[in-house]
């Protein structure tokens, strides 16, 4: 996931609107116009195309690659040109339900679908599908240079279809098929629960930054009564970021009132988003690692600049930009980056990430236990669990 500032911006991007005239007027009227900042070489290709290419291309069709090139062309992972259907798709993602198997796919390396885990009680984790798991085949179709959102769009479907999935597993060096049959996934982001064997220590993961993610935390903090518990372990590991609101609301519960990031434009103007007000003052430790990205690190950077818990993992994915959503016509919509953000200190951690207080490496091959069932701690969670006790008097 990304981090993303959801405020539907509608409002003309001037490079499209140009190249959209461009293009219906020379698909329009045939006219030639002169190279004007380079534009001449775009309307002498969609002439080439129209005359003499063999097969029909619509306007339609030619507006979408011309968009979808432009965004290409700034070589920003980060911003993209999303269809109808991709769009769609993102704030479905966003909201938490979607039709899919339930696979979250790592950030870490970007030329290999690597599960990063299964969605709990969803089809891929039914069928034994395992983080670290790299997902080699769908559909028969091979991802050897499939970028996540194209293999994501292939998983994705309706409820009661089948997909087909071919897997490497490391650990057993063997290659494996699973056919799976898609359903409604529902994720909730927030998962909270007395520490397994420390009925005393409060235990949250927060999976992602969706648009209900404040309120889970809420809830959950309600539903467990968190006050009367002596500290807390808030998991912040795989979480790949999401919403800029969600990150300031769940920060808000574990740093008192002040800034809790400040966003950055092209222009250099600050936008300053506040703590709300909700600060807990609970005895705190934080994990994060290698995968903790975005809106996580916005979380994570403001606990670390107050001071309110120590950062127990190791150093976080270094995502410190901001995306805009803009919507376009027919339902599409573009995806920019358009402001950086830095931490309540003014700390710029994008490319650099976050380093925790006390370091602390998981084994080659081992896995995190996030959402413990029981006291099998991997060596991160003890350490955040011995840390936090220090904590408490």
């Amino acid at each position: 996931m990304q981090e993303w500032n959801m405020k539907r911006i509608a409002k003309n991007i001037g490079v499209l609107f140009v190249v959209f005239s461009v293009l219906v007027t020379t698909l329009v009227s045939g006219a030639v116009i002169a190279n004007v900042n380079n534009l001449g070489r775009l309307v002498h290709v969609v002439q080439l195309i129209r005359n003499d290419y063999l097969e029909n291309v619509t306007t339609a069709q030619l507006v979408e690659g011309a968009t979808k090139g432009i965004v290409d062309i700034l070589g920003d992972p980060y911003s993209t040109y999303m269809n109808a259907q991709e769009n769609q798709e993102l704030f479905q993602l966003l909201e938490g339900k979607f039709g899919g198997i339930g696979i979250v796919l790592s950030l870490k390396d970007p030329k290999k679908l690597v599960v990063l885990r299964p969605i709990k009680n969803s089809p891929a984790s039914k069928a034994g599908i395992q983080s670290g798991d790299v997902v080699s085949k769908i559909n028969d179709k091979d991802t050897a240079g499939m970028d996540q959102e194209a293999a994501v769009a292939l998983m994705r479907g309706d409820p009661g279809t089948q997909v087909s999935l071919g897997l490497y597993r490391e650990s057993t060096n063997k290659t494996y098929t699973v056919n799976l049959t898609r359903e409604n996934i529902t994720v909730p982001t927030v998962d909270g629960e007395a520490l397994p064997g420390n009925s005393d220590i409060a235990y949250i993961s927060i999976s992602q930054f969706g648009s209900e993610t404040g309120t889970e935390l809420k809830d959950t903090l309600n539903t467990m009564n968190i006050q009367q518990f002596k500290g807390l372990i808030l998991d912040l590991r795989y979480n790949h970021g999401g919403e800029l609101n969600a990150a300031v609301d769940v920060a808000s519960y574990f740093i008192p009132d002040g800034p809790v990031v400040y966003i950055v434009d092209k222009q250099g103007n600050i936008d300053t988003k506040m703590a709300t007000g909700t600060y807990l003052g609970i005895p705190l430790v934080v994990l994060v690692n290698e995968e903790s990205a975005s809106a996580s690190e916005i979380v994570a950077g403001a606990i670390k600049d107050k001071g309110t818990a120590t950062l127990v993992g190791v150093k976080t994915f270094g995502k410190g930009i901001v995306q805009t959503i803009f919507p376009l016509d027919g339902g599409t919509s573009v995806k920019l980056t358009t402001a950086k953000y830095l931490t309540p200190n003014k700390v710029d951690i994008h490319k650099k990430g976050i380093e925790p207080d006390v370091v602390v490496e998981l084994p080659k091959g081992q896995q995190a236990t996030i959402s413990p069932q029981d006291t099998n701690f991997d060596p991160q969670l003890q350490k955040a669990l011995e840390t936090l006790k220090g904590k408490i008097k």
